[in-house]
């Protein structure tokens, strides 16, 4: 729709809705049936998973008009957000996080963090590639991605890769 803006490289699905004001940098997939309401930011390099749900505002009453309400949701760097996954507005899904196939985001996402379930919750860490790393939590020392050979180290919120922020 008028004022959206698109990036370059990005793939768009069927049935894709992009609202006024949504912003999708570089090389963004968004697959089948997703629609990108307004007050969301993809980042470069986001995956949105067939289906997946955002929204916009909080208590939708079809009789109450909450344009003036809508909540920013921004979606950084890299991020995947899995089939079916709904994304309540508001929030932030951290760089290169993995939110998993029906998980509903009822809150922020560190970066790097494999979120599942409802309410979302982080059940693990996961690399740039996509490979989960071992441990549930953040542990002391250094995590090294068995796919690739990154080296993760712990952070006040989780891990983050050992040479940079990873964003």
């Amino acid at each position: 729709m008028a004022g959206s803006t698109i990036g370059r490289g990005c793939n768009i699905g069927q049935n894709v809705v992009i609202s006024p004001g949504v912003v999708i940098g570089d090389n963004v997939k968004v697959q089948n049936n997703v629609s990108i309401y307004t007050g969301v930011i993809l980042e470069d390099d986001v995956f949105c998973g067939p289906s997946m749900v955002f929204t916009n505002v909080v208590n939708p009453r079809s009789h109450v008009s909450r344009k003036d309400e809508f909540r920013k949701t921004l979606v950084r760097r890299g991020a995947s957000l899995g089939a079916n996954s709904t994304i309540v507005c508001g929030h932030t899904i951290g760089p290169y996080a993995f939110v998993g196939a029906g998980a509903v985001v009822t809150r922020d996402v560190p970066g790097f963090a494999l979120v599942v379930g409802n309410p979302g919750r982080v059940v693990g860490w996961v690399c740039r590639c996509g490979v989960k790393l071992a441990g549930a939590k953040p542990l002391p020392g250094e995590l090294v991605c068995s796919g690739c050979g990154t080296l993760y180290r712990s952070a006040a919120d989780g891990v983050i890769p050992a040479e940079g922020d990873g964003s």
